[in-house]
C-alpha cells in the first residue's frame, strides 16, 4: 500500500533509546524564519490532496491559514516583548500537510530534520522543533503525538478535543489549548437534560474524534437519565449506502433532537441530503468541530440546522491581528507555493513567476487592506485564540528555563537546563508547570496536559447563503459545582426552523404528581406506562419512579400528590346524631326527675306506699344516672372519659336491675306473707332488701375495679376499619371484662324476668309484676339485639349503637314500670284509695 511504501514506523519500546527510520521525500515547510529557538507548526491549508503526490492542491481552507499566521503574529509579538525571552528569539517551521502519511512526515521532520534515520541523539540539534503546534484533527494528532511521544517533544493542539489524547500513557507530551471533548460531552449531556430532551438520537463519523465524543456522550447522557434512540456513524468519504442509512434511520425515528458529533464536513453533507428529503423539523446539537464553521451556509440543506445549539471555547480579541492578516504579501514567503496561489485566487490575477496565463498579471499594488473574505474576518477568534495560547505557552516554559537560576534549578541537585543544548524532556517539565494569562484568562495544564474546561452556548439563529449569525446563550463551566456549571438565557434561543417554540423530544410523556412509571418491556428506561400510585401512596415529583406510603395518620389527596392528615370520625356533640342522642339523654333525665318529684310530692299516697317507695326513688335514682352516663360516650375520648364511660354504664344498669329485682322479689314475698302461717316477710324485710342491692351493685364495682386495675379501656386510633379516616375510640382493653359487665347484667336482667314471670298472676291489686315483665323483655330484646349491632356497625356508629341501647332500656324500665302509676296519680286520682287497691280491677297494661 502507498502509506505502507511512504512511512514506515519502528519503535523500539523497553530499549534505551526510540529510533525510527523515515522512506520517502518530505514536503519542505511552508512558511519558515530561524531563531535561537524553532517552533513547529502542522496545519491543513488545503482541502484535497492526491496520495501519489507528496503535496496538497485545490480548494482552500482560510481558517487553517489563519491559524498558521496567528502562529507567526505570536512569534513576532514574543520577539518584540523584552520580558519575555530576551536575547533570545524564536523561529518556526509551518508545514501544510493533508493526508496521514504526510502529517506523520511532516512531523518526523520537525523532530530531527529530513534525516533517514532519526533518534534520541539528533533531537536536539538546531534544526530541531522545541515543541510542534497542530493539527486541527484529532485522528492525524494522535496518529504523530503517539510518535512523538516517544522523543518526549511537546506537542501541543488548538483543536484537537479527543479525549483519547488525555492518557498520558500513550501521549506523554501531548498538551492542548483545548478543552477536552469529555467535558464536550458531558456539557452536551447536561444540555438536553436541561431541556427535558430524554430521548435522542446521536450521529457521529468514524474517527478517533467522532467515536470517543460519542461514546463519552452516551455515558454521560445515560447518568443523566437521557435515553439514546439510535446510534448512526458515517464518514463524508465513505459509500453513499452509509449516509442514506443514517437518512432512513432518522426518519423513520420518533425522537426530535438529533446530537451530531463530526466536523462540518459530515454535517454538510448529512445536512443536505437531509434537505433533499425534506426531513427538516429536526433540533440539532453539535459538537464545536461543525457548530461554528463558516462554511455551514454554504451547504444546500444549511437551512435545516438553523435553531441548532452546541457548546465552543470562549470568543476572544487579539489586538492587531487583523492588521497583521491584511499586511500579508507574497514577498513575505517568497518560498511558498501555498502564499503565491491564495495571493492569485483572492485577486483573480496572475504573479510573474507562475505558470498561469489565463488570468492578468497582477499590478504589485494588490493589498488585503481593504478586503473582506472568511480570511480577514476576525469576529470569531476561539479558536485562532487556542493557537496563541499555545505559542505563548511554549514561549513561557522556554523563558522559565533560560532564566533558571543555578542551584535553585527543579534538576538533579538543583541543575538549569543547558540553554545551547536543550533536551525535550526539559522543556516538558517546564510546560507542565506553566501559569500565565493570555487575554484576561488564566492559561495553566492539569496532570493530563489539558486546560480547565469553560464554553459558550451558541446558538444558530439565522443563516443564508454565505452568511451565519450566533448568538452566545449561556455558558458551561467544568470547575463548578455541577449545580452551577450550566447558566443560560432560554429567552434568547431560537429553535428548529427559526421557531420560538421549544421542541419537546421524549419517548413518553412525564409523569405527573400522583402517578409513577411503569416501564414498558424490552424497551429503555425513558419508554414507559404512567400508573396512579397504589391506595395509601402518593409520588409528590414529576416523573416518580416509585410511589411513597403515607404514614398511618395521613391519607393521599384526590390528586394523589400529598399526604393530608386523615379526617378524625368521632360522635360529637356538635352533629346531628349526637345532638339527637344528647336529647334523648337529657330528656330521659328530666322524664325521670319529674316523675321522682310526684312521687315525692304523693309519697304518702296508697300507689307509692304499696309499691316499695324505697327502692322506687332508688331505681328512679339509678335510672336518671343510666339517661346521663350515655353522654359520656358522646365526645373525642379520652383516657378517662374511656374508664368512665363502660363502667358508670355497667355500675349504674346494674343498680338499677337490683333495683327492680328488689322489687320483684317484694311483689313475691308480700304474696308469700298473705298465706297463713307464713312469717317470710321477716327474712326480707326493708334492710334485706338494702342489702340485697347493695351486693348486687359491689359485685359489679368489683367486675369494674378489676377491669380497670388490670387492663383498662383506652383512646384509640382505628386506621384498619377505614383506609381514609381515623376513628377515634375507646379500645375495651380487655374484651373479656367488658363482656364480663355486660354478662352479669344480662344475668340479672334475666334472673329478674324470670321471678317477674313467675309473679305475673298473682292477684290483680299486686300487678306490678306484670309491668316488671314487659319492662324486663323490652330490656332484654334491646341488649339481645345490641350485641350483633355493636359487632357490625362501623366506626361512631358503634358508638351510637350502645347509646341507643341505654336509652332504650331506660326509657323500657321508666315507662312501663313508673307511667301507669304516674297515670293513676294524676289522671285517676280515685283509684290511688286503699280500698281501691284492695279491690278487684281490671288489669293495667303497659
Amino acid at each position: 500500500m502507498p502509506l505502507l511504501k511512504l512511512v514506515i514506523l519502528i519503535l523500539f519500546l523497553g530499549r534505551v533509546k526510540s529510533m525510527c527510520w523515515l522512506q520517502g521525500t518530505v514536503q519542505p515547510p511552508e512558511l519558515t524564519k530561524g531563531g535561537d529557538y524553532i517552533l513547529g507548526g502542522i496545519f491543513t491549508f488545503h482541502t484535497g490532496y492526491k496520495v501519489s503526490r507528496p503535496m496538497c492542491f485545490y480548494g482552500f481552507i482560510y481558517v487553517e491559514f489563519q491559524f498558521a499566521l496567528t502562529m507567526i503574529f505570536a512569534i513576532e509579538e514574543i520577539n518584540k516583548n523584552p520580558a519575555i525571552l530576551p536575547n533570545h528569539t524564536l523561529g518556526y517551521k509551518i508545514y501544510n500537510s493533508c493526508g496521514m502519511a504526510n502529517i506523520i512526515k511532516s512531523a518526523i521532520d520537525l523532530v530531527s530534520g529530513p534525516r533517514e534515520i532519526i533518534d534520541e541523539r539528533n533531537c536536539t540539534n538546531a534544526d530541531t522543533a522545541q515543541a510542534l503546534l497542530g493539527h486541527s484533527g484529532s485522528a492525524p494528532t494522535v496518529g504523530f503525538a503517539r510518535i512523538i511521544g516517544r522523543f518526549q517533544i511537546p506537542v501541543l493542539s488548538h483543536f484537537a478535543t479527543c479525549a483519547c489524547l488525555s492518557n498520558r500513557k500513550e501521549f506523554p507530551s501531548f498538551f492542548r489549548t483545548i478543552p477536552s471533548d469529555l467535558h464536550q460531552s458531558r456539557a452536551l449531556a447536561k444540555l438536553v437534560k436541561f431541556f427535558g430532551w430524554t430521548w435522542v438520537g446521536v450521529i457521529s463519523n468514524k474517527n478517533e474524534y467522532g467515536i470517543y465524543g460519542i461514546t463519552a456522550f452516551i455515558e454521560a447522557a445515560q447518568e443523566e437519565g437521557v435515553c439514546i434512540e439510535y446510534h448512526q456513524t458515517f464518514e463524508q468519504t465513505g459509500p453513499l449506502h452509509e449516509l442514506l442509512n443514517v437518512v432512513e434511520t432518522v426518519k423513520n425515528s420518533t425522537s426530535k433532537v438529533i446530537v451530531a458529533f463530526m466536523s462540518h464536513r459530515e454535517i454538510n453533507v448529512l445536512a443536505s441530503e437531509l434537505y433533499k428529503q425534506n426531513i427538516t423539523e429536526l433540533q440539532w446539537v453539535g459538537s464545536d468541530a461543525w457548530i461554528t464553521d463558516p462554511s455551514l451556509p454554504d451547504s444546500e440543506g444549511h437551512s435545516i440546522l438553523v435553531g441548532s445549539l452546541g457548546f465552543v471555547v470562549s470568543n476572544a480579541k487579539i489586538p492587531g491581528l487583523e492588521e497583521h492578516l491584511r499586511r500579508l504579501h507574497p514577498s513575505q514567503f517568497p518560498n511558498s507555493q501555498f502564499v503565491r496561489d491564495f495571493w492569485e485566487y483572492m485577486f483573480h490575477c496572475s504573479l510573474n513567476d507562475t505558470a498561469n496565463t489565463q488570468k492578468k498579471a497582477c499590478s504589485g499594488l494588490e493589498s488585503l487592506k481593504n478586503v473582506q473574505s472568511h480570511f480577514t474576518d476576525v469576529s470569531d477568534l476561539r479558536f485562532i485564540n487556542n493557537v496563541y495560547k499555545s505559542v505563548y505557552a511554549v514561549a513561557h516554559a522556554l523563558h522559565n528555563l533560560v532564566t533558571c537560576e543555578e542551584n535553585k534549578g527543579p534538576f538533579y541537585n538543583g541543575t538549569c537546563a543547558d540553554t545551547k543544548h536543550i533536551q525535550p524532556w526539559q522543556v516538558l517539565y517546564y510546560l507542565q508547570n506553566i501559569n500565565f494569562t493570555s487575554q484576561g484568562e488564566r492559561v495553566t495544564f492539569d496532570q493530563n496536559g489539558d486546560i480547565h474546561a469553560k464554553y459558550e452556548l451558541i446558538n444558530l439563529q439565522n443563516m443564508t447563503l454565505g452568511t451565519m449569525h450566533v448568538a452566545t446563550v449561556g455558558v458551561f463551566d467544568a470547575t463548578l459545582p455541577l449545580e452551577h456549571q450550566l447558566l443560560m438565557d432560554t429567552t434568547k434561543i431560537i429553535w428548529r426552523g427559526g421557531s420560538q417554540m421549544m421542541p419537546v423530544s421524549v419517548c413518553s410523556e412525564s409523569c405527573p404528581p400522583g402517578k409513577r412509571k411503569l416501564l414498558q418491556k424490552r424497551k429503555p428506561v425513558c419508554c414507559y406506562d404512567c400508573v396512579p400510585c397504589a391506595e395509601g401512596e402518593i409520588s409528590n415529583t414529576t416523573d416518580s419512579t416509585e410511589c411513597l406510603k403515607c404514614p398511618v395518620d395521613y391519607w393521599p389527596n384526590t390528586q394523589g400528590d400529598r399526604c393530608l392528615l386523615k379526617e378524625t370520625e368521632f360522635l360529637s356533640f356538635a352533629e346531628i346524631m349526637g345532638i339527637i342522642l344528647t336529647l334523648f339523654s337529657l330528656m330521659g333525665a328530666i322524664l325521670t326527675t319529674m316523675i321522682a318529684l310526684v312521687f315525692f310530692h304523693f309519697q304518702e299516697t296508697p300507689i307509692v306506699r304499696a309499691n316499695n317507695s324505697e327502692l322506687s326513688f332508688l331505681l328512679l335514682f339509678s335510672l336518671t344516672l343510666c339517661f346521663l352516663c350515655s353522654l359520656t360516650f358522646i365526645g373525642r375520648p379520652s383516657e378517662w372519659s374511656c374508664m368512665l364511660r363502660h363502667t358508670a354504664f355497667g355500675i349504674t344498669f346494674v343498680l338499677c336491675i337490683s333495683c327492680v329485682l328488689g322489687k320483684t322479689m317484694v311483689v313475691l314475698m308480700a304474696f308469700k306473707a298473705t298465706l297463713p302461717g307464713s312469717n317470710v316477710m321477716k327474712w326480707f324485710g326493708p334492710v334485706q332488701q338494702r342489702l340485697s342491692v347493695l351486693a348486687f351493685t359491689l359485685i359489679q364495682i368489683l367486675i369494674c375495679i378489676l377491669w380497670l386495675a388490670i387492663n383498662p379501656p383506652f383512646p384509640y386510633k382505628n386506621t384498619n376499619h377505614y383506609k381514609e379516616k381515623i376513628i377515634l375510640e375507646c379500645a375495651l382493653g380487655s374484651p373479656v371484662w367488658f363482656w364480663a359487665v355486660l354478662g352479669y347484667i344480662g344475668l340479672l336482667a334475666v334472673l329478674c324476668f324470670i321471678l317477674a314471670f313467675l309473679a305475673r298472676k298473682l292477684p290483680d291489686n299486686f300487678n306490678e309484676a306484670k309491668f316488671i315483665t314487659f319492662s324486663m323483655l323490652i330490656f332484654c330484646a334491646v341488649w339481645i339485639t345490641f350485641i350483633p349491632a355493636y359487632v357490625s356497625s362501623p366506626g361512631k356508629f358503634t358508638v351510637a349503637v350502645e347509646i341507643f341501647a341505654i336509652l332504650a332500656s331506660s326509657y323500657g324500665l321508666l315507662v312501663c314500670i313508673y307511667i301507669p302509676k304516674c297515670y293513676i296519680i294524676l289522671l285517676r286520682p280515685k283509684q290511688n284509695t286503699k280500698k281501691h287497691l284492695m279491690s278487684k280491677t281490671k288489669d293495667i297494661q303497659c
